[in-house]
């Protein structure tokens, strides 16, 4: 889905790294600046098996949205914070299931923004648009989502690697206002970067808030992503929380994390 071109990077700041850059560079991708290569290279000083956790993130992603559109006959999804386009998209892996399927993916990356118009603009069933997650109200009013979020209908809200972005204080905030939206039998996908190492969780958050001038949240425990579900009262769907690598996994052939010093950890609950 690359045309090979960057938006204007006038509209960019391109000093700043971005997290949608940064994780577009750990793919393997182009849409990246200096400032997104020099963070990746002091994020990989510390956790050095960053790349191997994104790309079993984005399998991961691949994986959770067939199953739900396969298994459980969703046929609607809210990517928030979803990044830049790359291969196997959301939409692409879900209408290959049904091509109803309908996929808004939210971000506030002037770049997403770009490349996501320019690539799904002969994609009726699909829209991208610029918006902070953080303002559910004004998401789900905006014409794309009106136009492609069903009332009445079954969802999956996505939350794929994006909650370690914002502070503590939002993050309950977000998912409730988020919860109230959906009807119940819908689907929250919840994963974010986790570790059992406070020093790692620290030096990770201090190099991410420096980076994007504190546009950002914290490295959090299993403990507290297990809470979000808890707190939402959702029901989790087998196999259970745990890193996503292992998430009803088909195969085993994955790039594999010499340690585990962080691991993208979660999984997915029935709203009721």
């Amino acid at each position: 889905m690359h045309d090979g071109a960057k938006p204007d990077s006038r509209t960019i700041d391109i000093a700043t790294p971005s997290v949608a850059r940064m994780y577009d560079w750990l793919l393997g991708g182009i849409d990246h600046y200096q400032a997104d290569r020099d963070a990746c290279a002091s994020l990989l000083e510390i956790v050095p098996d960053s790349k191997a956790l994104a790309l079993n993130n984005r399998e991961f992603l691949r994986r959770v949205v067939g199953y739900l559109a396969k298994e459980h006959g969703v046929r609607q999804f809210l990517d928030h914070g979803s990044g830049l386009p790359t291969m196997d998209n959301v939409h692409e892996v879900t209408q290959r299931v049904n091509s109803d399927c309908r996929v808004v993916y939210i971000d506030n990356d002037p770049i997403v923004l770009a490349h996501g118009r320019s690539r799904l603009d002969r994609n009726d069933r699909t829209a991208v648009i610029s918006a902070d997650m953080r303002r559910t109200d004004a998401i789900f009013a905006h014409p794309d989502v009106e136009r492609l979020i069903r009332p009445g209908e079954r969802t999956a809200a996505l939350f794929v690697s994006v909650l370690h972005c914002i502070k503590d204080h939002e993050v309950m905030p977000l998912l409730d206002r988020v919860k109230q939206k959906l009807e119940p039998g819908s689907f929250f996908v919840i994963c974010q970067l986790v570790s059992g190492r406070s020093d790692v969780r620290d030096r990770v958050t201090d190099l991410m808030k420096d980076a994007t001038h504190d546009t950002w949240g914290r490295v959090r425990t299993k403990e507290e992503v297990r809470s979000y579900f808890e707190h939402l009262g959702l029901d989790i769907v087998e196999p259970g929380l745990m890193n996503v690598t292992q998430w009803r996994a088909v195969s085993e052939v994955v790039p594999r994390q010499r340690t585990q010093d962080w691991e993208e950890w979660g999984g997915v609950g029935i709203v009721r």
